[in-house]
């Protein structure tokens, strides 16, 4: 019997981001999870190591790396629209559940109660919320890169973006952006002169 769950994850790298924007380099969800999943581990580790939290570290990680899983099927809805009104996020949230769940459904029975919790994730833990805040901070970070390279029509996401991030009143997140932010804004040769 064929099973489709890695063909469809496979094909994250064909779903552009950003696409009501102009950008200087393509972003698509593949890439995109995996920045996300490098930042959702720094997030856990910054929370367990440096705050005393206990977050599951593999849970945080795994959410992360499948966290953009129903773009397979849904696309990338851009953040303006999926964010135009309550009804609208709504009507997105459980579509992309839809999907995840269809997606999920193509993976063998004794394979999917390993892996569908991290594809459908619970979204009231503190493995999520760091996730989501990972995935924020992978937005800024692409800003950033727009900006260096003279893209100014980044500036407002940067803008909002780094305003919502500090807005979540995460002791994490503040000192990811105490500690890591200010490199993303050098060069490679600025960064082997430090």
């Amino acid at each position: 019997m064929r099973h489709d769950f890695y063909a469809y994850m496979d094909r994250m790298k064909y779903i552009k981001r950003w696409q009501l924007m102009r950008s200087t380099r393509e972003e698509n969800i593949m890439e995109h999870s995996h920045s996300v999943a490098l930042l959702s581990h720094a997030l856990v580790t910054v929370h367990n190591e440096v705050f005393g939290g206990s977050a599951d570290v593999l849970k945080t990680v795994l959410y992360a790396m499948y966290h953009e899983t129903s773009e397979v099927m849904t696309g990338d809805l851009p953040t303006p629209i999926k964010y135009y009104n309550n009804s609208i996020h709504g009507a997105y949230k459980q579509l992309e559940k839809s999907a995840c769940e269809k997606i999920v459904g193509t993976l063998p029975k004794e394979m999917q109660g390993e892996i569908a919790p991290y594809v459908l994730a619970d979204e009231t833990s503190v493995e999520y919320r760091l996730v989501k805040a990972a995935d924020r901070l992978a937005a800024y970070i692409k800003c950033l890169e727009e900006l260096r390279s003279g893209n100014t029509e980044f500036a407002k996401a940067k803008t909002s973006i780094e305003e919502d991030l500090h807005a979540r009143n995460l002791p994490e997140v503040e000192y990811f952006f105490e500690h890591f932010i200010a490199s993303f804004q050098l060069s490679l040769d600025e960064l082997e002169s430090l």
